[in-house]
C-alpha cells in the first residue's frame, strides 16, 4: 500500500512533482497549483491510498523534488 498526501494551500506551483510522477500529480489551470489525481481532501490535505506499489519510486521521487516540502509518501 503506498500512501501519498499533499498539502495542497503551500504548494509554488513549481510543477517538479508533475515532472517526477506525471501519473500522481498535475497542474490545475485554474489557480497554478498542484492537484493530486484521485485524492480525497480532509482538513487541507489531499490523500490517496493505492495498493499498486509500482507508484512507489516515482512519487518518492516528486517528493525529493518539492521545494517546500508538502508532499508525503509513505509504504506499508
Amino acid at each position: 500500500m503506498v500512501i501519498i498526501t499533499l498539502q495542497r494551500a503551500k504548494c509554488i506551483g513549481c510543477n517538479y512533482c508533475v515532472e517526477q510522477a506525471p501519473g500522481q500529480f498535475q497542474m490545475s489551470k485554474k489557480d497554478g497549483k498542484s492537484v493530486l489525481l484521485h485524492s480525497a481532501e480532509k482538513k487541507g490535505f489531499f490523500t490517496v491510498k493505492s495498493p499498486d506499489d509500482s507508484i512507489y519510486e516515482n512519487s518518492k521521487k516528486a517528493k525529493e523534488a518539492c521545494p517546500v516540502k508538502i508532499i508525503s509518501v509513505k509504504k506499508t
